[in-house]
């Protein structure tokens, strides 16, 4: 890792802290382009394969939950770190030389409280450049004095004290590996988005409005964002993002049964077993 602050009490250090589940096959690769960092911690939200076993081989600091959110993991981090400045990045993010370079020659003399970074997603092995990626900001860096903490159970955000600034170099996100991890990615906040659905009142789900969605999505995605100018691989993330809002709305319509899909199923079963009841009574 980068030389410690204690060594030289006028640069500002810098800490890592990289949000990790059962991310074996990504993480030391993500560990090895973060070692220009003072210190280094993984917040492991329940890992069962060997993530755990590599990050401590690497020198990182481990911290372990069991529940909670990205917000509650991010916040975590924070804590459990000690350097003047902190770098929030995820097990499929990579640093690239030239952007650990701009980030430490920044930190040492901005006044800005926070960065935003640019980042590069790989989708199905190609560099997204259209269908709204190519707009893609993080704000990832910040000084520890200025971060006021994380908010938001979708979409976290940071909320700070201060001007935030922006880097030029990328940030390099190799995500959606495989159609089925694009998939499970996609499906992964379905739950969480469809309840601050419900939570907040939304109008009934109709056929139409799932229709509606999916098309809106799929418009919004492939045309008016371009997405079909970044081939094959453009029309395949499109139609996945609109399957998205698909499944957030069915979950949603899901969650307005009354009664619920369960108690539906335990009606059913009531009956047949009346049934049987009866059969037996004769």
């Amino acid at each position: 890792m980068g030389e410690s602050n204690n060594k030289n009490t006028s640069r500002k250090s810098i800490s890592v802290i990289i949000i990790s589940k059962d991310e074996e096959s990504m993480i030391a690769n993500c560990l090895a382009s973060v070692q220009f960092a003072d210190e280094i911690v993984v917040v492991d939200s329940g890992s069962t394969d060997n993530s755990l076993g590599i990050a401590a081989r690497e020198g990182a600091k481990i911290v372990e939950v069991s529940s909670g959110s990205f917000q509650d993991w991010r916040n975590r981090g924070a804590k459990e770190s000690t350097s003047d400045w902190l770098l929030y990045i995820d097990a499929d993010e990579r640093v690239t030389p030239k952007l650990a370079q701009e980030i430490e020659d920044t930190i040492q003399f901005t006044s800005n409280a926070a960065f935003a970074l640019r980042r590069n997603n790989i989708h199905f092995g190609r560099w997204m450049q259209f269908g709204g990626w190519e707009q893609d900001r993080i704000v990832r860096l910040f000084k520890r004095s200025h971060l006021r903490g994380w908010e938001g159970k979708v979409h976290e955000h940071a909320e700070i004290d201060g001007i935030l600034g922006e880097l030029k170099e990328p940030l390099v996100h190799l995500t959606h590996r495989n159609i089925r991890d694009g998939l499970v990615k996609s499906y992964t906040w379905t739950d969480t988005e469809a309840q601050l659905l419900f939570e907040a009142g939304a109008k009934p789900v109709q056929p139409f409005t799932l229709l509606r969605k999916f098309g809106m999505e799929c418009f919004r995605r492939l045309i008016a964002k371009k997405g079909y100018k970044d081939g094959m691989e453009g029309w395949i993330e499109s139609f996945q993002q609109a399957i998205n809002r698909f499944f957030v709305y069915e979950r949603l319509w899901e969650l307005q049964q009354k009664p619920s899909l369960d108690e539906r199923y335990q009606l059913i079963e009531k009956e047949i077993v009346k049934q049987w009841g009866k059969k037996n009574n004769t």
